[in-house]
């Protein structure tokens, strides 16, 4: 198993001590350690800091470097976009990565997660990571979804179908909703928070990609050098509107952890 870690968002939702040149994953908001850290801490037990892969840009390499000093993880490979598009490509960069430099066969099962998350306890995270490991190797594309204890307006949802293994199968994927549409699906039961985590095997990845996506895919079954070479050609999309939303292959497996991305002062 490979940890992609996406570390390359520039967001400034918790302006001013988040801003572009120091954005939200290098915080220590909740603990002496940063949220990058506690990130690749969160993985350090179930693989080597070699079997991390962080993306992210170039303003951000010396700082993704500290954060990697300070979690005894200079192994972990930094992967530079040379542009910003989305995490569809961010994810397809990796793959690519870990195809071409780190010898991955297409059974490798990938493990993605945005890099500013805080999620406790690890243990019961673990599990989940289990059950997603188990179902991606089936081929299926793996997300997270947090039960809502609240009608929250600022994430996506998903709605669960049929119950699948330790999870469901995805019904479809809804977007940020209004208040009164939050309230709705709240009171039915049965969505849940898009967490942005993902697992799949690279083959169960392209597969889909080559599906619902072929301008990514052509890009992406290059080697990692053209890929690289060619970036500025990728879709400014997000791996939920290239994929998630359009394969028949997504499963959900409900979070077992506490969970928040810290997207407002509020949160915090």
């Amino acid at each position: 198993m490979k940890i992609i870690i996406l570390a390359g968002g520039g967001g400034s939702r918790l302006f001013p001590l988040s801003r572009t040149s120091y954005p939200k994953q290098f915080l220590k908001l909740n603990s002496n350690k940063s949220l990058l850290e506690l990130t690749i801490d969160r993985f350090s037990t179930l693989v080597k800091p070699a079997d991390m892969v962080i993306v992210t840009n170039q303003d951000y390499v010396q700082l993704v470097k500290t954060e990697l000093i300070a979690s005894n993880a200079l192994e972990a490979h930094i992967l530079v976009e040379p542009v910003a598009r989305n995490t569809a490509p961010a994810i397809a960069f990796a793959v690519r990565y870990c195809i071409d430099t780190l010898g991955c066969e297409e059974d490798e099962v990938m493990f993605v997660t945005p890099a500013d998350h805080i999620i406790s306890p690890v243990e019961k995270f673990t599990t989940n990571l289990g059950q997603a490991v188990v179902l991606a190797e089936s081929h299926k594309i793996v997300t997270l979804g947090i039960k809502p204890d609240s009608p929250e307006t600022g994430y996506g949802y998903i709605k669960a179908g049929q119950p699948l293994g330790s999870g469901f199968k995805v019904d479809s994927f809804r977007e940020k909703p209004d208040r009164a549409t939050a309230e709705a699906y709240l009171a039915a039961g049965g969505y849940y928070w898009n967490s942005g985590m993902f697992a799949f095997t690279i083959a169960g990845f392209l597969e889909e990609l080559r599906a619902h996506r072929g301008d990514l895919y052509a890009l992406t079954t290059t080697s990692l050098e053209e890929m690289r070479a060619n970036f500025t050609q990728m879709p400014n999309i997000s791996f939920d509107y290239a994929v998630a939303e359009k394969s028949e292959q997504v499963v959900m497996l409900p979070f077992l952890a506490e969970w928040s991305d810290i997207g407002s002062w509020g949160a915090v």
